[in-house]
């Protein structure tokens, strides 16, 4: 018998509000999107796991017009209407010194911290189970009933240089968030079949 009973696997409206219907916003209403629900978002995708619970991903919240504006001139063309009309933007970064977390995240392991003394090791891990948490960002946007559009459409260095000034951050992604607006998606993209991408040995 599977591990999993049957009654704990989401309905199939949770997996479309997921995945097979949700895609990418290019528009978004003005709705607002609360403080509470910015914050919920995160208080979900934190169970996400990741590399020795190391947990790299650090989320700015742009609310402020003056934030804003500095973060829509680093954008690249195709995303700065979009990203200064959004109700909310996040940009979404990796701290490369989550190893100071490490005693109180991962404390069953004494040692943690100290594995992580050599800062390209940290780096590589960091971009690594940052993107997962990125992943899992997006799922806890449309887990909330919200649109989410994420880009990499972006001067990196000069977003960290502005938002990440101390330079122990890389940003990973910036991601629109809020109710889809009027022509919202564009042409649904093919994926790859099972028997193109699975394999069994």
């Amino acid at each position: 018998m599977s591990a999993i009973a049957t009654e704990n696997v989401l309905d199939a409206t949770a997996q479309d509000l997921l995945f097979r219907a949700a895609r990418t916003a290019n528009t978004f209403t003005d709705e607002p999107v609360s403080d509470e629900t910015a914050h919920a978002i995160y208080d979900l995708i934190k169970w996400g796991p990741t590399a020795l619970n190391n947990q790299p991903l650090r989320i700015v919240y742009v609310r402020s017009p003056e934030a804003r504006a500095k973060l829509v001139e680093h954008m690249s063309p195709g995303n700065q209407a979009k990203t200064s009309t959004a109700p909310l933007v996040a940009i979404l970064a990796a701290d490369v010194d989550f190893h100071e977390h490490l005693p109180r995240t991962f404390p069953h392991f004494p040692g943690a911290k100290d594995a992580f003394a050599d800062r390209d090791a940290r780096v590589e891990s960091a971009r690594f189970n940052g993107a997962l948490q990125v992943g899992y960002f997006i799922l806890g946007v449309r887990a909330h009933g919200l649109a989410a559009g994420p880009m990499a459409g972006f001067d990196k260095a000069a977003v960290e240089k502005e938002f990440f000034p101390e330079g122990r951050h890389e940003v990973l992604a910036v991601v629109n968030i809020g109710k889809p607006g009027p022509d919202a998606w564009f042409a649904r993209n093919p994926r790859l079949d099972l028997h193109e991408a699975v394999t069994t040995v």
